[in-house]
């Protein structure tokens, strides 16, 4: 009886999200001119042609309309159905009261979405964070030091679980004790990259993981583009942490400024190539981002009435007061958020290598930086 009246009442969605060679463009134009999935699938085959729509998908809502069960459509809704009868699945479509009130706003929101987790996540405000898949290693500290810092202030992060920055971004907002949302460009049921598995199974348990596509759908360049419009369509603003001049983070940038949402970037070195995408944005209009305050700044008249924690992006975003040797505290000083190599600090620091490998020793054990490829680092988020 449960998965009758789940049918009845996602089968005409379903219906409508599998028509072949049907644009979510004309789905909607349909939509807004009858009304509903049922009153389309009302209309006769000729009625149907005349509103737009191709031969293949008049054959096939029709026979949708004379046999639910039937045909491509009816396959493809049952194996909707069953993938839905597993735990912790949900597809949402455009009626649902929890499809997100944000996604709502874009042009041509997705008919259905698939979801992994909790679909209540999808309602929470949001921050996006979006970047290079190769990111430096400040920059991927960046990420991460940012969605945990928002995650505390009770801002759910999202991004789209690429390698990177996307990664670093779900890491961060979850160490936080915070929610994040993965907006994924394949099937739900087809985890890509698999580098991911296990972050995407702790996102599940706490947020959500999200697909406008049908199951099945392998990841596809074009998938990508996609997938962006979506990250930036759930969330109040969307900030660029590291990104070349083209990347996929400016198109999620570009789509966020056709939604009416921020936009935010993050300022890097005038010699790192994958500052140059968050320069361009800086100098056509997106905010300079230096701490979480500057971003809850732009959107707090957006979010609900004490919907933020007491604890404010300012203060979190703080460096922990350095209680060091006068020796030790010198090499300190001369590492930055650029990495230095050991035949630089040698000359700095006029200390033999022995003597300022023990320096660097005590300020990797106190978590004041780090060793990386090429030298060390200062770190941006010390525990």
């Amino acid at each position: 009886m449960q998965q009758q009246a789940t049918q009845k009442t996602l089968g005409p969605w379903l219906a409508l999200f599998h028509a072949p060679n049907l644009s979510l463009s004309l789905a909607h134009r349909l939509l807004e001119s009858l009304g509903s999935p049922e009153a389309i699938f009302n209309c006769s085959g000729a009625e149907l042609s005349r509103l737009g729509l191709k031969k293949a998908a008049v054959e096939a809502l029709s026979t949708y309309r004379y046999s639910p069960e039937a045909g491509q459509i009816g396959d493809a809704i049952r194996t909707d159905l069953t993938w839905m009868d597993q735990p912790h699945r949900d597809i949402l479509c455009y009626s649902d009261p929890r499809y997100p009130k944000q996604l709502k706003q874009i042009s041509s929101p997705p008919l259905v979405l698939f979801v992994i987790g909790d679909p209540d996540v999808l309602q929470h405000p949001q921050l996006a964070i979006v970047g290079s898949r190769n990111p430096s290693v400040i920059g991927k500290d960046t990420a991460r030091a940012f969605a945990k810092h928002l995650a505390r202030v009770g801002i759910t992060v999202t991004s789209g679980l690429a390698i990177g920055i996307d990664g670093a971004s779900h890491a961060g907002a979850l160490e936080a004790g915070g929610t994040t949302i993965a907006v994924m460009a394949t099937g739900a049921d087809r985890l890509y990259p698999r580098h991911h598995l296990e972050l995407a199974s702790r996102i599940m348990a706490s947020g959500a993981l999200v697909s406008e596509f049908p199951l099945g759908t392998p990841p596809r360049p074009g998938h990508f583009p996609r997938r962006n419009r979506i990250i930036s369509g759930l969330s109040l603003g969307t900030l660029v942490v590291e990104a070349a001049l083209k990347s996929g983070s400016l198109i999620t940038a570009r789509y966020a400024v056709n939604q009416n949402r921020e936009v935010f970037a993050i300022p890097g070195s005038i010699h790192n190539p994958l500052s140059k995408g968050c320069h361009a944005l800086i100098r056509q209009g997106a905010k300079l981002v230096e701490d979480t305050q500057d971003i809850i700044d732009e959107i707090s008249f957006l979010l609900p009435v004490d919907s933020l924690h007491a604890i404010t992006g300012s203060e979190i975003l703080q460096e922990q007061p350095v209680n060091l040797d006068p020796s030790t505290d010198r090499v300190f000083r001369l590492i930055g958020f650029e990495v230095v190599c050991m035949d630089t600090l040698v000359m700095q620091a006029k200390l033999s290598v022995a003597e300022l490998t023990r320096h660097l020793i005590q300020l990797e054990l106190l978590d004041f930086i780090k060793s990386v490829d090429g030298g060390f680092i200062r770190k941006l988020d010390r525990s």
